[in-house]
């Protein structure tokens, strides 16, 4: 089963309809699973709720598998390379990079740049569709 992790800045992309909206549906088309750590559904509802737009959130979460945020991945998401990485996105690349190593990731989506830095320092196949 194809799986891919994504990052609140492509959901959030979609539900602002920003113009890359169609390529990101397409791309996510080509996976079984989408994948994130509960961190999207409280970034998502957080921009849902500044753009008047909460009610929208739930749909787009729907069928995705939310990683709970643990004290492994807080741990991993303290010290993971490289430093540039924001804080919440720390935790978006310590969750991806514990799926890849067992096996049950095959791709990244973001539109961030330092986490698609690191994620490809990492390894990770890093899609950006537009």
């Amino acid at each position: 089963m194809r799986t891919v992790y994504l990052d609140t800045s492509v959901l959030g992309r979609v539900l602002l309809d920003e113009p890359d909206t169609p390529a990101i549906r397409r791309e996510l088309s080509r996976f079984e699973r989408h994948i994130s750590s509960g961190l999207l559904s409280v970034e998502l509802h957080r921009l849902g709720l500044r753009e008047n737009m909460l009610a929208f959130v739930s749909e787009l979460l729907s069928g995705k598998v939310l990683i709970p945020v643990d004290a492994e991945i807080l741990a991993a998401a303290e010290t993971i390379a490289p430093p540039t990485v924001a804080t919440l996105d720390a935790i978006h690349l310590a969750t991806a990079v514990s799926l890849s190593r067992t096996g049950k990731l095959d791709a990244l989506m973001t539109y961030d740049k330092q986490l698609a830095t690191g994620a490809r320092e990492h390894g990770l196949e890093v899609l950006a569709p537009s």
